[in-house]
């Protein structure tokens, strides 16, 4: 099988499976094209505006903000941060590296009922705070973590 059948193969698959997916209502065509982004946060060139940017009132520290991550990083470019909320009604979490040029690294939207626990990969090029936000019950929750990105892993 050559390299442009597989690539055809590959493509028409998933053009297919968005097109199940809508047709039966589990999607919608603004869904499917990811229409609602904020793009004024995530262009934010300072973390105080990327805030500023996702919420319009103050953000308390709660402890039951729980940011999962290495207190280390080996390699910058691929470092693991996971949050989970352990507070009702949550809406909405995001996640900010504090020194990266764009600090807004990712914004889920949590639908009713489901558990508020999101991982993902972030890059940072050197140590930074992590930032994340939670909207639950109409009010900001926010917790703050430093992780150390050294270079070439040796671990200082």
């Amino acid at each position: 099988m050559d390299l442009e059948r597989r690539t055809f193969v590959r493509t028409a698959g998933s053009a297919g499976i968005l097109a199940f997916l809508v047709a039966r209502g589990f999607l919608t065509v603004g869904d499917a094209r990811a229409d609602l982004w904020n793009k004024p946060a995530f262009d934010a060139e300072s973390l105080e505006d990327a805030i500023d940017i996702l919420v319009n009132s103050p953000a308390a520290e709660s402890p039951e903000v729980v940011i999962v991550a290495p207190e280390i990083a080996e390699n910058g470019a691929v470092v693991p941060v996971g949050v989970v909320a352990k507070l009702d009604g949550v809406e909405s979490i995001a996640i900010l590296c504090e020194k990266n040029p764009h600090p807004l690294a990712a914004i889920y939207e949590i639908p009713p009922g489901t558990l508020a626990d999101v991982k993902t990969r972030v890059k940072m090029a050197e140590t930074s705070h992590v930032v994340v936000l939670v909207k639950a019950g109409g009010r900001i929750h926010m917790a703050r973590k430093e992780i150390k990105v050294t270079r070439g892993g040796c671990g200082g």
